[in-house]
């Protein structure tokens, strides 16, 4: 009988264990967005401790890469018009980011067991990269319009200003900027609770 409850419990935890976290229910309120996940608040603020990047616009770069979904990647492509084919790019998870510059975090960070899929690994990244957006292109931490540019883009991308002939990428990065200040807002009424 032990033995019965035992192994129940052991494939309940397995198959949780497996489960995609679930994205916010209410993913344009970062109010809703934090009193849903209030661990996601303490890893966020632990990012912006850290690398000195507002916890808004790092939500918002989240937001428009993956719209919170931990298991995000680019829509793959097709081969003879039915088959799946390949990804287009190895970017994945919460932050997008692609294996290359993962690598680069986990090796600079220290984080070797960091994972894409992993909230509190991906916000620390965006927030790691944005501060490397400082360096590396002289760009201010409260400037999501040209952090985005660059997180997309990739430093040497944003410095020869590739961004320009993208007019869908600058759409992009005026929706994230849009969305950080929706957010400080939000922020800003609920960090008092």
């Amino acid at each position: 009988m032990n033995i019965k409850i035992t192994v129940s419990c052991l494939l309940s935890l397995w198959i949780l264990g497996c489960a995609t976290p679930r994205p916010p229910a209410r993913p344009e309120n970062l109010c809703s967005i934090f009193g849903e996940k209030p661990e996601w608040y303490q890893d966020a603020q632990a990012s912006q401790k850290r690398w000195g990047i507002p916890i808004p616009v790092m939500m918002a770069i989240m937001y428009q890469e993956s719209t919170f979904n931990a298991d995000a990647r680019p829509p793959r492509t097709s081969c003879l018009f039915f088959f799946p084919g390949p990804y287009p790019s190895s970017a994945y998870g919460y932050s997008q980011a692609l294996d290359g510059t993962w690598e680069n975090y986990q090796r600079d960070t220290g984080s070797r067991g960091a994972d894409r899929d992993d909230f509190h690994d991906a916000i620390d990244f965006i927030g790691w990269y944005c501060y490397l957006s400082f360096s590396k292109s002289g760009i201010a931490g409260n400037d999501p319009y040209k952090l985005y540019l660059a997180y997309h883009e990739g430093h040497s991308g944003f410095n020869r200003q590739t961004y320009r002939n993208k007019a869908w990428l600058m759409n992009a990065a005026g929706r994230v900027e849009e969305r950080a200040k929706r957010y400080a807002g939000q922020l800003a009424y609920c960090e008092k609770r």
